[in-house]
């Protein structure tokens, strides 16, 4: 596998994933429609001068008024046109997400003109309400619905036009309100207008400088009102330069104050009952002092019901309520693991993270927070636990997540850095990798070979993820995967794995694999690379642009791989093997070792990469640790069979006596 790479990890994580999810036909969130149709034509390879996309929305118009008890309403009109069959599928399905426990949504227009002439309106019966995919085995939070409206008979030329109206009330973190917007630059929207109307008092707003506002404002005091306006054509927007809504607002004065005001939605029934409740289940009766065994038992027995944080909050259950459900939100399950940590004398903490987000350089807003994390503080060791990710080990979360600060919930101060905690770049135990490989090349060239993982770390957290989420069927398709990242052609005969919720010891992977036609013999020579995974370097740093300064070399998390592989020649073959090599830095350390004796050929490589980066100002001497590698992995082992070691000669050529052949050298 490549064994920095992280990210290629999680490309490959969703792959399988969406390999599992294949049946399954998804339809598009109208909110959404704009992003998924520049999806669609971004995947053209050869655009014309004009591409012409699935549809285009003529109109986007969203209008939003708030008030000073947290209320508001929004109402978004939309005009489609409907430019082939393709925009057709995507819009014969409108979806809605709301909880119905704060909202509610009325969708008083649904046409279609179309292009032969007439007009037809859809009719109420097609407008359904049902309990959002995500919650239908979670009866706790059938307020989170989806309202969709289904549209046939929409063909290329039509015009659809739709109204959708949201009123929000009795919101459970009111009078506080917020909101977030940014315009389309695909070019599917042709024209976008958004109003704004808000109350003055406490608003807190950030507006991109290249998309500035119409002002205006009425009133005085605390009756006084502001209303933005834009009226937005795409082609005059500047590309993006960051991630950054172009507005956002709020009315949370601070960070601290929205944290205060999530700890006020907590429910106050947790309690020591949940021991006897477990007990009589029979989930646990020894060990449920353990930290460990009480993370394992919060973040496997109880399923996460995944549901964004705005949509989730109204909900407010109790320890008995969560354990006898069998499931909870990320939110509710960090905060049972919280109570039941507490009677291990531990001290724990809520946190709450964002996925993408450097939440403290951002206005305080619940739509960024995205999950909840458990902070166990016991002595002087401190643990970030996740109980929604049941195959973590203990004190083991997400690398996207290592580095990141966290709001800390309840009991914060107005300091901003009393209101963070920073998730540490440092695992619980040190990360490694070991891969052995025991290879068997027949006379016939075909290659079989089993190959074994051992992980601890990054890698060993993904890959306990992707088997954990496959069926046992489908492992072999996850391996497969596995083989060809490293490089490993062939099809995959079986492959294993130890349980995912072993998180106590590292997890296994094995695999057999089979490649016909790995030797072709009647090439001379033979050449053969070692079976081994490539250990893959980030790539040297750029030249920066001038009067820039250098960056450092990101190296990740420090991780020591070792890789093995014994491979048996068929009889009467032998082998010339390269030479080892040693490379030692205070960054990273390279050793490689390669010898054959009779018809076996045993390789092995090392690397061990001690620090987390690599100063700016030693980027050649980065360059020429990356060179030395790649140099010692491209080198081959050259085989050489009796029956064909000798040269033909031409029958009318005087014959000589030909040299004796020569052992391969000795490493």
């Amino acid at each position: 596998m490549s064994i920095r790479g992280s990210s290629l990890w999680s490309l490959r994580l969703i792959a399988v994933l969406c390999v599992l999810l294949a049946s399954r036909l998804p339809t598009v969130r109208a909110q959404e429609a704009s992003q998924k149709l520049a999806e669609k034509s971004a995947e053209k390879t050869a655009p014309p001068e004009a591409p012409e996309f699935p549809a285009q929305l003529s109109l986007l118009e969203t209008r939003v008024r708030f008030e000073v008890n947290g209320d508001s309403r929004k109402e978004v009109h939309t005009i489609v046109k409907i430019n082939n069959e393709l925009g057709a599928r995507q819009f014969a399905r409108l979806n809605f997400d709301f909880n119905r426990a704060f909202e509610q949504i009325e969708i008083p227009l649904v046409r279609i003109t179309h292009s032969s002439g007439g007009t037809a309106d859809i009719l109420p019966s097609a407008i359904t309400d049902n309990p959002n995919p995500a919650v239908v085995n979670a009866p706790a939070y059938q307020d989170v619905r989806v309202k969709s409206v289904r549209i046939l008979g929409l063909a290329p030329g039509d015009i659809l036009e739709y109204r959708v109206i949201t009123t929000v009330s009795h919101h459970p973190l009111a009078p506080d309100f917020w909101l977030d917007h940014s315009f389309d630059r695909s070019g599917v929207v042709a024209h976008e207008i958004l109003l704004i109307d808000a109350p003055v008092p406490r608003l807190r707003i950030r507006i991109n400088p290249d998309t500035p506002a119409v002002v205006e404002k009425s009133g005085e005091g605390d009756a006084s009102r502001v209303s933005y306006g834009w009226e937005i054509e795409p082609d005059r927007l500047k590309p993006p330069t960051n991630n950054e809504e172009d507005i956002s607002l709020t009315t949370f004065s601070s960070w601290s104050s929205l944290s205060s005001s999530i700890s006020k939605t907590e429910d106050t029934g947790f309690g020591t009952f949940i021991y006897l409740e477990a007990d009589r289940r029979g989930d646990v009766k020894y060990g449920w002092r353990s930290p460990q065994y009480i993370h394992n038992f919060v973040s496997q027995k109880i399923v996460t019901v995944d549901l964004p944080f705005e949509l989730s909050i109204s909900v407010r259950r109790g320890a008995q309520q969560i354990v006898e459900s069998g499931y909870g939100t990320s939110e509710e399950k960090a905060r049972l693991l919280s109570i039941l940590m507490t009677e291990t004398g531990a001290s724990p903490r809520l946190v709450m993270y964002g996925q993408e987000r450097h939440l403290e350089e951002e206005l305080p807003r619940p739509n960024l927070l995205t999950g909840a994390l458990l902070v166990m503080t016991a002595g002087t060791k401190q643990r970030f636990l996740d109980p929604s990710l049941p195959v973590a080990p203990f004190g083991v979360v997400s690398p996207e997540l290592r580095g990141r600060k966290a709001l800390n919930i309840g009991g914060t101060s107005e300091d901003t850095d009393d209101c963070f905690s920073t998730i540490p770049l440092e695992l619980p135990f040190p990360s490694s990798q070991h891969v052995s490989v025991q290879a068997n090349l027949r006379p016939d060239g075909m290659l079989r070979a089993r190959v074994k993982y051992a992980m601890r770390g990054d890698n060993e957290l993904l890959l306990r993820v992707a088997f954990h989420q496959t069926p046992r069927e489908k492992w072999n398709d996850v391996a497969q995967l596995l083989s060809l990242s490293d490089g490993f052609r062939g099809k995959i005969i079986s492959a294993t794995a130890s349980d995912p919720y072993a998180t106590k010891d590292p997890f296994t992977v094995e695999y057999e694999i089979e490649q016909q036609k790995f030797v072709d013999w009647s090439k001379k020579p033979v050449r053969i690379p070692a079976i081994l995974p490539l250990v893959a370097l980030p790539d040297p740093p750029a030249k920066p642009a001038s009067g820039a300064a250098a960056s450092a070399i990101d190296l990740g998390t420090p991780l020591d791989v070792e890789t093995k592989v014994t491979l048996q020649l068929p009889p009467g073959t032998s082998a010339r093997t390269p030479t080892g090599i040693s490379v030692q830095r205070d960054y990273a350390t390279f050793a490689s070792q390669y010898a054959a004796k009779g018809a076996t050929i045993t390789a092995s490589r090392h690397i061990n990469f001690l620090l987390r980066e690599v100063p700016a100002g030693r980027a050649a001497d980065y360059n020429a640790f990356v060179r030395a590698v790649q140099n010692d992995q491209s080198q081959d082992f050259t085989l050489e069979r009796a029956d064909t070691a000798a040269p033909k000669t031409n029958s009318a050529a005087p014959r000589t006596a030909s040299p004796p052949k020569q052992n391969p050298p000795k490493p």
